[in-house]
Parts: structure tokens; sequence; C-alpha cells
């Protein structure tokens, strides 16, 4: 009799320990979206916006290889074609500055190809070559830094074309007769509109910053190019100078 009580309890007491060790049931909370999440769900509009920071990143990094000193009045080339002017040996600079890739041996090489090639020309006209290769060269510079500017413009008016998709979607769901899914599209509208709104910003601001940044670097680039253009001249206003002087001696010996 005790042993039939006692497996009646047991047979109790089982389901009772089961129920204890199943934990209660806790309801699903949706997960929150990744930052990746939101951009690809913000729209159409944020494909370009990709594309333009892709854009904007890769002339940052071409810009600082290429916007630097050494790229347009280097030391060592000053130094070679100070040497070889005052030698008076204009075929070794105009060889050395087809081999150098500074702005400054392009202005310099225009210079002796037209003087080599024009011997009885004067002084004022190898001057207007060199004002025309360089305002080429500081043109140059001052155009590729205004991609930058553009950039700059055109991501924040992106954004703003996002933002309006975005409140159009809020507008339309809130004149849409769906119930208490209303709600839930007009939140995601305005979440549309904010992050293109972000992403248009996030964009322009870095690239205007960038822009005043290499802006005022060209500057500093072309006033360093005119003072080497400047010395160069200087150096050739020598020759042209004793040139004139020997004119009339020769002259002279012929009367």
């Amino acid at each position: 009799m005790k042993f039939s009580l006692s497996l009646i309890a047991a047979a109790i007491a089982t389901p009772l320990l089961a129920q204890e060790a199943t934990p209660p049931l806790v309801p699903a909370v949706p997960q929150s979206q990744t930052i990746m999440d939101t951009l690809i769900n913000a729209g159409p509009v944020m494909v370009p916006l990709f594309l333009l920071s892709i854009f904007f990143v890769a002339l940052v990094i071409v810009y600082l290889m290429t916007i630097r000193r050494g790229a347009v009045v280097s030391s060592g080339y000053m130094a070679t074609a100070d040497a070889l002017l005052r030698k008076r040996d204009y075929l070794g600079l105009l060889a050395v500055s087809n081999r150098h890739g500074e702005a400054i041996a392009r202005v310099v090489q225009k210079m002796l190809d037209f003087t080599t090639k024009n011997p009885n020309s004067d002084f004022q006209q190898v001057r207007e070559i060199a004002e025309t290769e360089g305002t080429r060269v500081a043109s140059s510079l001052n155009n590729r830094v205004t991609y930058l500017a553009d950039i700059g413009m055109i991501a924040p008016l992106l954004g703003l074309l996002g933002t309006v998709f975005g409140i159009i979607h809020s507008f339309g769901a809130l004149g849409a007769d769906i119930g208490s899914a209303r709600y839930v599209a007009l939140s995601r509208g305005i979440s549309q509109a904010l992050v293109n709104t972000a992403a248009g910003l996030a964009i322009g601001i870095p690239a205007m910053m960038f822009y005043a940044f290499f802006r005022g670097k060209a500057q500093k680039l072309i006033s360093d190019l005119e003072a080497a253009s400047t010395h160069v001249l200087a150096l050739l206003s020598l020759h042209y100078g004793r040139r004139a002087q020997r004119t009339p001696v020769l002259i002279e010996d012929e009367l």
C-alpha cells in the first residue's frame, strides 16, 4: 500500500517539476537595424551618394600624392638648373628638363625650346612664354581642386532629394487606408528622409573642408612656381644682356 502511494505521488510531482523547469515564454523583441541596413533601406538616392563618396575619397588620396611641393618645384632640379644656367649650358638643361616631371621643369622646357628654335628672339618673348606656361599650370591646379567644391555642393542636394522622397512616402502613408500599418510606413518614410539628409551632409562637409585645404596648398605651390620661374628668367636675362652688349661692338668692327 505504501509503495502504491509513493508511485502515485511521484506521478503527480513529475509534471509539476517539468512545468517549473520550463522557462517562461518571453515575447520576441525585434532586433535593431545596423547602420548598413539603415543605409540600404534609405532609398535609391543612396546609390549616387555612395558612388560620390568613393569618388571623393579617391580624389583626396590622389591630391595628397600630387599636390605637393615636390611635384611643382623641387630643390634638386632648381640646383641643377641654376648651375647649368650659370654655365650657359642650355642644351644640357633642356635634356634635364625633359627627364623631370615637375611643373617648373615644363616651364623651363618651354622657354629653352623656344630659345633654341628662335635664336634671334628677345627676352620679352621668352618672358611671355614662361608666363603663358605658368598660367596654364596654375589653372590646371585650381581646376583640379574645384572638383572637391563640386562634390561639396552636389552631395547635400542629393541628400535633399532623398529627403523629399522620404517625405512623399510619409504623406502617402498618412493618406492610405491601411489601419495601424500607417504608422509603420510613416516612421519608415521619416527615417528615410533623415538618413538621406545626414548622408548628403556627411559627404558635403568634409568635401568643402578638403577643398579649402587643397586650395590654400595650391595657391602656395603656385607662388613657389612663380618664384622659381622668376629666378630662371633672371639668369636668362644675364645672357640676353651680354648678347645686347656685344652687338654694338660687332657692328663697329664691321665698319
